[in-house]
């Protein structure tokens, strides 16, 4: 089984002993300031109702993006999460 696999099957393990869906959950990710970075992982997320908040570190060479969305189920939380994996340099929290 790969790491990926691994990782997200445990995910979805945690998320439904801790959380009770539908529920508001927070993603957040670092992406580097340089590209269009931001700009892919709020398309990810436009049209969802989702509340998204940046801020760039204090270099200014990463931006942290917080996003709290209304997620249906743990499922969806794991297909966000794949979707933002294809950012390029992007890093999950």
């Amino acid at each position: 089984m790969s790491d990926k696999k691994a990782f997200y099957d445990k995910l979805k393990v945690q998320l439904e002993d801790t959380t009770s869906f539908p529920a508001d959950y927070l993603y957040k990710f670092i992406v580097p300031s340089d590209g269009d970075q931001v700009k892919e992982v709020e398309d990810l997320f436009d049209n969802t109702g989702a509340v998204i908040k940046t801020k760039k570190s204090k270099t200014g060479k990463y931006t942290s993006v917080s996003i709290v969305l209304n997620i249906k189920s743990s499922d969806d939380v794991i297909s966000y999460y794949k979707e933002a994996e294809k950012i390029k340099g992007i890093i999950s929290l």
